[in-house]
């Protein structure tokens, strides 16, 4: 990918003050007089709530108040924010059942909060949560979408009928029928896409302080954007958007999980009123496991038509989401209009059908998760292709090449409607079948068996829609002050993406004066920005796009401003280097001399449509048949992210996403029991998270096409490694134990797992 900023490409703006401690988080805001929130989570799946005594709570010395969902029902906090707004199957819309902030009447998952203590410090309120008595009676609990959907299941809730929240269709099923019914070969596979905990490094906390002067609630809360959060908690307390101030500075991991407004929010809120105090909490990691949104949690059925040449004629899913206790903003939409966008993968397949139905449980409600549902589908349709590969014989790099959309294509018009911007398929795969030495791997696999190893190799060709966002526009401010130093204001959020390098560079790299020069300010309250959170691939794509717009507009402007010191027309005014001078005259000023005369301020904005960031993937691994346990041996990624800003942090995003992905196809599962909708993997002693370890060699390569979508060219890649190494690790796997006659295995692929898998074909 080209790259214009060589000089600074070997460093983060933000590293060194985030590495020596100097970051400010969630936990590090700390109010004069705030006072401290712990909260009682249940214990049960499913229950009705008989009776909550909170009398020996309120009582124990230095608590102020204890909540109930008695308080949040007379608050009227019950609903919560969904993006879904458009009809299903049959013209049917999504079931959006009440949800008050604190449990009321039933709870509905392992950690759902029935209560909220607050206490003049952090011990008291713990203390005295041990000191509620909550009274229930249990309800069959079910823990798995399958089994809610199923005839005779416990109804979880007496408005939505079956369990099923939203049933939802794209592409045309007759069509996929009459191709399925001329198809010389159908391919079929189940499969699993797990549920994960994203884990962010940071704990989740907030503290909400309520100032009577204006009626006005100050959040202080680890997020993805300020504007996201604001219109969710305005819909959840009905409290007018502008009267909710958030504030954040730096935020410690994300991957979809601080999209969500989240009902102990809405809590704080009423106790920072009533009391009038701040309110703090901060959660543990277990109460994250409990209650922070989990991600994925898909069993997709997925069958593949191909005619007697191994062209594609037509691909059917049938997908079941699990939703979990509650619905979220982001999690029925990552389950339908994502993977839907992105149907047909990079291959031209005439039919296309996709049914997917959003079920009920008694889990930890789903959101967004690293790719939101694109990593699901495109797992789906890799696994699907290398199986239908694999029966018919064909080289699976042959059978992906026979099928892509060809470059003269684009821009493409998919049969679920999408238009896919531009992408080189067939170049990408050539130059990762070269880097990953493809024609070399029978000799790699002959010199495993040698050493009584499998060895399997994997590929992925996948595609991914990113740039689109709830607000419909991006804004962004750009201020020159009197020392030269170049402020620029954005509500897109940095979670570790390295905002303020990348932000920084394109708008030094437009105005030609030294990095040094450029501050990023993201979420500053009080500027009224309109624009979109970090999420979907999206900032740099959508924020930093326009930031090269305000950056040349802040040159205009400030060619209008010095004409008059100048003495001449705008129009006799040149801008370079920071500098303005006068055609054919030595008169100049620099923007700093310019700021002195005059605030120089612009405000830009635009609407930047989606962008199909794209690749291939192939990995290798190694498995000892005699313990299970498999091993990355190679990795290989091809990317097309369009123009790149900077390579450094292009191969952060990449090394880092194809990390995530590895830990949820070797040992990533949340786990509840079947029986009691207990939750068995609640700390890191029972959930498996991914080591540095696990990939210890990387090799990237860019494929830029660039995007005519935005000032940029950019197309984003902050989720492609999640959504490439989840099939391609998955394949190299099957590769490797295919052999032996394992025919179907689904992630993780544990050591345990592994290991029953050879054995079944041995008996």
């Amino acid at each position: 990918m080209a790259d214009t900023h060589a000089s600074h490409t070997g460093h983060r703006v933000e590293d060194l003050r985030l590495v020596t401690g100097a970051g400010k988080y969630a936990a590090d805001w700390s109010l004069p007089g705030q006072l401290y929130a712990h909260f009682v989570r249940s214990d049960r799946a499913h229950a009705e709530i008989v009776s909550v005594d909170v009398e020996k709570a309120r009582s124990h010395p230095g608590v102020k108040r204890v909540y109930t969902g008695e308080d949040a029902l007379r608050a009227g906090y019950d609903k919560f924010f969904v993006i879904v707004n458009w009809p299903g199957r049959g013209g049917q819309h999504i079931r959006k059942p009440a949800r008050p902030a604190l449990a009321a009447g039933r709870v509905r998952h392992v950690g759902d909060a029935v209560a909220m203590v607050v206490a003049d410090s952090a011990a008291a309120a713990q203390d005295a949560a041990e000191l509620v008595a909550v009274e229930y009676r249990d309800l069959p609990a079910v823990v798995v979408a399958e089994d809610a959907l199923a005839e005779g299941a416990p109804q979880l809730r007496a408005d939505v009928p079956g369990n099923l929240a939203f049933d939802y269709e794209a592409g045309n099923e007759e069509a996929v029928k009459a191709a399925f019914a001329g198809a010389a070969h159908v391919t079929r596979l189940k499969l699993e896409v797990s549920r994960v905990a994203p884990n962010p490094l940071e704990l989740r906390g907030c503290t909400v302080q309520y100032d009577a002067k204006d009626e006005t609630y100050h959040l202080y809360v680890c997020i993805q954007g300020i504007n996201m959060l604001r219109k969710q908690m305005a819909f959840a307390t009905d409290v007018p958007e502008e009267r909710i101030v958030v504030h954040a500075q730096d935020v410690g991991g994300s991957f979809g999980q601080r999209s969500a407004a989240y009902p102990e929010y809405c809590v704080l809120m009423l106790a920072s009123k009533e009391l009038g105090k701040p309110v703090r909490w901060i959660s543990s990691r277990a109460e994250g496991f409990a209650s922070d949104t989990h991600g994925r949690a898909n069993t997709v059925a997925g069958e593949l038509a191909l005619d007697a040449e191994g062209k594609f004629l037509a691909l059917r899913l049938d997908w079941i989401a699990d939703m979990g206790a509650y619905l979220t903003a982001t999690g029925s939409a990552s389950h339908t209009r994502n993977p839907a966008t992105c149907l047909t993968g990079v291959y031209r397949i005439p039919a296309l059908y996709g049914r997917f139905r959003l079920a009920f449980t008694n889990t930890v409600p789903v959101a967004a998760y690293r790719g939101a549902g694109r990593p699901d589908v495109a797992y789906v349709i890799e696994r699907v292709v290398s199986q239908a590969a694999a029966e018919l014989n064909i080289d699976p790099a042959e059978l992906r090449r026979r099928n892509f959309i060809p470059p003269e294509a684009f821009p493409y018009k998919t049969p679920t409607g999408s238009t896919y911007e531009n992408a080189d398929m067939p170049r990408i795969l050539e130059k990762a079948l070269k880097l990953a030495d493809w024609k070399g791997f029978a000799k790699r696999r002959a010199q495993s068996e040698k050493a009584g190893r499998l060895r399997g190799i994997g590929i992925s060709t996948v595609i991914e829609n990113t740039g689109a966002g709830l607000f419909p526009k991006d804004q962004i401010t750009i201020e020159c002050g009197r020392d030269g130093i170049v402020t620029v204001h954005t509500v897109a959020h940095s979670s570790g993406q390295g905002h303020e390098t990348t932000f920084a560079m394109v708008v030094a790299d437009t105005l030609g004066i030294p990095l040094e020069k450029v501050r990023l300010r993201e979420g500053v309250p009080g500027k009224g920005l309109i624009g979109n959170h970090t999420g979907g691939s999206r900032s740099l794509v959508g924020a930093g796009s326009v930031c090269k717009l305000a950056a040349r507009q802040l040159v205009e402007h400030g060619k209008s401003v010095a004409a008059e010191p100048l003495g001449v027309e705008p129009s006799q005014v040149e801008y370079a280097h920071g500098v303005f001078r006068t055609r054919g005259s030595k008169r100049k000023l620099s923007l700093a001399d310019l700021a002195r005369e005059r605030p120089l301020t612009v405000t830009t904005e635009a609407s930047v449509g989606s962008t199909f960031p794209n690749g291939c993937h192939i990995s290798e691994v190694e498995i000892d048949p005699q313990t299970g346990v498999a091993s990355i041996v190679a990795y290989n990624a091809v990317d097309d992210a369009g123009n790149v800003v900077n390579h450094a942090v292009v191969e952060g995003q990449v090394h880092g996403a194809v990390t995530q992905g590895a830990g949820q196809i070797f040992c990533e599962k949340v786990v509840y029991d079947h029986d009691t909708g207990q939750l068995l993997t609640g700390s890191f002693m029972d959930y498996c998270m991914p080591r540095a370890g696990m990939l210890r060699d990387l090799r990237i390569e860019d494929h830029p096409v660039p995007s005519g979508n935005n000032s940029l060219g950019a197309k984003g890649v902050g989720e492609s490694g999640c959504t490439a190494s989840l099939p391609s690790l998955a394949n190299a796997m099957m590769d490797a134990l295919r052999p032996l006659g394992v025919a179907h295995l689904d992630m993780p692929y544990t050591p345990a797992a592994v290991w029953h898998a050879i054995q079944s074909v041995k008996k």
